[in-house]
């Protein structure tokens, strides 16, 4: 297998849990051939993770993203142990299925600092590194309820936030694309993880299929091979972009 992330170090936000599309990114990326950084909010979660990869070729580390503190400690921490940094997924997220009139401000605030203020404050903490390089690739997580107005398991204040990734990643696509820094987002569909597990009933799930051409759930890998396109060589002249990965739920 050729390994497309050969000396790359990578980071990926929010990819302690189990079942989600974080973890799965991580091992596929460490499949490449990576040094992988994990962090995460729940120091459970990473303390279970830690034991799944090689320590010379790791890290995980406990953080929250929508501290600008927490984020330059992790960006210190990864530039002390391998020297530099390639490639960030910011992929930690959370979401709140509730309807606009249900909003409240703490809500708001808590939906719109995880998703979006993380992104800012991560991606600021690793961008002077990769300026210095000359060379880094950004990936984020945004979502399909961005561009269709909602989704099945976010409010509106969720498809806020996820627009604003994208917003706020092209912005950056254009400003560090003249230091080599190439800005791209994934809107995935939806994936089955932990977020859905339970949720779906029978009818649910069939409805859903039926806005579904590929006529079957997204899993977490198909999400991570978008993002190892992202991540790797094979995308060095793509930024500012958008790749859809809803098995066509969205065609625009």
């Amino acid at each position: 297998m050729t390994k497309l992330l050969e000396n790359k170090v990578c980071i990926v936000t929010g990819a302690a849990g189990i079942n989600g599309i974080g973890l799965r990114t991580a091992k596929l990326f460490y499949e490449h051939g990576a040094s992988i950084v994990i962090t995460d909010v729940n120091e459970q979660a990473c303390d279970t993770v830690r034991s799944m990869f090689n320590e010379d070729r790791s890290l995980v580390l406990v953080a929250n993203v929508v501290s600008k503190d927490d984020c330059e400690r992790v960006a210190s921490a990864v530039l002390e142990k391998f020297g530099r940094i390639d490639v960030l997924v910011n992929n930690a997220g959370i979401t709140q299925p509730v309807k606009f009139d249900e909003i409240q401000p703490d809500d708001y605030d808590r939906i719109l600092d995880v998703n979006l203020r993380g992104m800012l404050y991560m991606s600021q903490a690793v961008t002077p590194q990769m300026k210095q390089q000359g060379s880094g690739s950004i990936v984020n997580t945004s979502s399909v309820s961005a561009q269709r107005g909602g989704g099945i398991f976010g409010g509106p204040h969720y498809s806020a936030a996820k627009a604003g990734m994208l917003g706020l990643g092209k912005a950056m696509a254009r400003e560090l694309g003249a230091f080599g820094v190439r800005v791209n987002a994934v809107t995935p569909g939806l994936i089955a993880t932990d977020i859905t597990g339970g949720k779906l009933d029978d009818a649910m799930k069939q409805k859903i299929l039926e806005g579904i051409p590929l006529n079957r759930l997204g899993k977490p890998e198909d999400v991570a091979k978008a993002f190892l396109f992202l991540a790797s060589d094979l995308s060095d002249y793509i930024t500012g972009a958008t790749i859809d990965v809803n098995g066509g739920m969205h065609i625009h």
